[in-house]
């Protein structure tokens, strides 16, 4: 999980300010200590967790607490507070020309993400009704334009590339007027990389930014480098001018000192951070939202917009019909399942819900797999029955359930398990949809797939 080691400390540290009815200097200190190791730890740059420890204990020493909090609430919230301004303040969103195309140009060094990053992004401006090109304009690393043209044939977006031994800047530069005579509005330019920063690759990349005029200059970089993540971000930075930065595999990162770095180094904004290798995972960068999170506050608000992408309002409908006709079947039981799989791994459902960012611990050792592969065997195990079993769960006797087992290669006991929960929650949701309706006026308490 993404920040665990630091939003564990950052908790028990708040832990032993809660018992205070009034904090004094000493305590503020001591707690600052804390965080100040919690922060070098995460691999924040000094400097930064230098200057951040400065303003929280301006402002939590001899401030006049409200009424309404404690002491230990009050430094949680001078925290959280100077957490959200250190990663930028509020969200920085892609600059969209008002006259199409707009030019994005996304550059970095090898084996960060950039091509994979290219088409999630144009994915993500997909959904939102624009007409997005990708340019092949990797011309040394083997199968880079074979790799973008398989995103685009996946994502069902064109990709713009020039035959074999075309220099990068051409290929920038034809690409705008093909933009045009096709009608696409965002144009993702997918640039070369290098092992590391030199001259070579900052001319080209110039030659390109002087040839196309981006509005967007975008910075891949590997989240699991820590801080070199940010001394790369500050050379690209001096060199092109910077609009942004796309973290990638934020997802691996359990430390987190590039994504509270990079900003206060560079000034550069992050203005989307890579959860995954699904092309879906690809998050808008939200500053309160991540500070919620490493303070154990969770991330509501992005579990809401992730459940609402995922779950298919016509297909809500449905189900709620059906589990008010006591109809509900294995496959649609399924089709739950697989639904919200598509939110994530468990693990990252747990980071955004309040005060379960430590669930993990305290599920050690329980039958619970946070990792998703529980799931797998229940899906393997309902794909091994046929239809009519699993339209009627009433056909299933010990033979069957043998054969269900073999084929699903599990045992009969999980197959057992299986048919156990789903009577349960047939069960449940009978008794829940009949609340729903009820004359007690209960409509108004919805069952989340059922908005």
């Amino acid at each position: 999980m993404i920040f665990e080691g630091l939003s564990e400390r950052l908790q028990a540290t708040f832990k032993k300010l809660r018992g205070h009815g009034k904090l004094t200097e000493k305590e503020v200190n001591e707690a600052m200590r804390d965080v100040r190791m919690a922060l070098l730890e995460a691999d924040v740059n000094f400097k930064v967790v230098k200057d951040f420890i400065n303003k929280v204990k301006e402002r939590a020493v001899g401030q006049n607490i409200l009424d309404t909090l404690t002491p230990a609430q009050a430094v949680i919230k001078i925290v959280d507070e100077e957490l959200t301004a250190l990663m930028g303040g509020t969200q920085s969103r892609l600059n969209i020309s008002p006259t199409p195309p707009t030019v994005i140009m996304m550059v970095g060094l090898q084996g960060a993400g950039k091509t994979t990053t290219a088409g999630k992004l144009a994915l993500s401006l997909k959904k939102q009704g624009k007409r997005p090109l990708l340019v092949a304009d990797d011309i040394y690393r083997p199968a880079a334009v074979k790799q973008l043209q398989v995103l685009g044939e996946q994502l069902d977006v064109p990709v713009f590339s020039m035959e074999s031994g075309t220099d990068a800047v051409t290929i920038a530069g034809a690409a705008v007027p093909y933009a045009n005579a096709h009608a696409a509005d965002v144009i993702i330019i997918d640039t070369a990389g290098r092992l590391h920063v030199n001259e070579e690759l900052m001319q080209e990349l110039k030659a390109i930014k002087g040839e196309v005029r981006p509005h967007e200059i975008l910075l891949v970089v590997d989240a699991m480098t820590g801080q070199d993540a940010v001394n790369v971000a500050a050379s690209f930075n001096e060199d092109l001018g910077l609009d942004g930065v796309v973290l990638t595999k934020m997802d691996g990162d359990a430390r987190g000192g590039a994504a509270l770095s990079v900003k206060a180094v560079t000034g550069c904004p992050i203005k989307f951070v890579g959860m995954g290798e699904k092309l879906e995972a690809l998050e808008p960068f939200h500053p309160d939202r991540m500070a919620s999170r490493i303070l154990g506050m969770g991330d509501v608000l992005s579990l809401i917009e992730k459940a609402q992408t995922v779950y298919d309002l016509e297909e809500a409908k449905k189900m709620e019909k059906k589990f008010r006709k006591d109809e509900f079947t294995l496959d649609d039981f399924l089709s739950q399942l697989q639904q919200v799989r598509k939110m994530g791994s468990f693990e990252q459902i747990l980071g955004m819900l309040p005060g379960m960012g430590n669930i993990k611990k305290q599920l050690e050792g329980v039958n619970v797999d946070l990792n998703g592969k529980e799931i797998k065997h229940v899906e393997a195990i309902i794909r091994s029955m046929t239809p009519k079993e699993r339209a009627d769960v009433n056909l299933l006797n010990g033979s069957r359930r043998k054969r269900i087992a073999m084929g699903s290669g599990t045992r009969v006991q999980e197959v057992n398990k299986v048919l156990k929960q789903f009577a349960e929650m047939r069960k449940m949701m009978k008794k829940m949809t009949k609340l729903q309706s009820g004359p007690m006026g209960l409509g108004r308490f919805k069952l989340p797939f059922l908005h």
